[in-house]
């Protein structure tokens, strides 16, 4: 052996091993954006978004995505040439909005202090499966329309049911004769109101109160909805979605209050 070694082998050096980084940080140690663990590809055009998001919120449009992404809500990336694009986080994040607004009726100020404490990891809270709400639960299909046998047969009636709602006015069809997806619900609601001795023809009430409190509402948000800019008719059409909830809400106390009378 040569003197350098002293006759002793050479020591390699020791491999110093990489810091382990945690899956939820991004490049650089920051948190990832909630949801954490989910592609964030964007590849996907607005309408893979409506299409995606339809299954469970029916009446979402393209004004009320560009509407969410104004108030900070989701941040899609641009094109070069300016379109949107959007990836899987995105849609859930977009989902767990719309979610909070139907299901907790929360004002997006509160929706955006919610989602500023999941990015910081303040809060936690697992992505939901995409799902049709019902007043039952879950359902495992969606029409986007529905003829009046269709309606009849998926809520459990006879035709005649339907028939005569619309003839009553409590159900307006869509010009060719179809249901919107919520007309579901008022015809089982009828059915079940018809089993103890309440007709079709007491139903108008119901009717004329709700076009009462639409009429409130369209007065508050008739002046966005004059507006030209897109972003102010999405800002109409999400007011006007969450007054109408609120006056459901208003609406439901007033009658368990009257109701809390007749019981002795």
């Amino acid at each position: 052996m040569s003197g350098s070694t002293s006759g002793r082998a050479r020591r390699l050096p020791q491999a110093v091993p990489e810091p382990q980084v945690d899956s939820a940080q991004q490049d650089g140690g920051e948190l990832e954006p909630w949801p954490r663990g989910i592609s964030r590809r964007a590849s996907m055009r607005i309408s893979d978004v409506l299409a995606a998001l339809r299954i469970e919120f029916p009446a979402v449009t393209p004004s009320k995505l560009r509407f969410l992404e104004e108030q900070g809500l989701v941040e899609p990336v641009r094109t070069p040439a300016g379109y949107r694009q959007y990836s899987p986080a995105d849609i859930e994040r977009l989902r767990f909005v719309l979610r909070q607004q139907r299901d907790r009726y929360m004002p997006l100020k509160v929706i955006g202090e919610r989602l500023a404490a999941l990015d910081a990891g303040l809060e936690e809270e697992t992505p939901a499966r995409a799902r049709l709400a019902a007043r039952d639960g879950v359902v495992q299909r969606q029409a986007d329309r529905w003829g009046a046998d269709a309606l009849a047969q998926d809520a459990g009636v006879a035709p005649e049911l339907v028939a005569e709602l619309v003839a009553a006015g409590v159900l307006t069809p869509r010009p060719g004769g179809t249901f919107d997806p919520w007309a579901r619900e008022v015809v089982v609601t009828a059915a079940e109101l018809a089993q103890h001795g309440i007709d079709v023809r007491h139903l108008r009430q119901f009717r004329a109160a709700a076009e009462r409190q639409a009429d409130l509402v369209d007065q508050v948000t008739s002046p966005l909805r004059s507006q030209r800019s897109a972003t102010a008719r999405a800002h109409a059409g999400q007011l006007s979605a969450e007054l109408g909830e609120v006056c459901a809400r208003l609406h439901t106390a007033l009658v368990r209050a009257a109701v809390a009378d007749l019981t002795p």
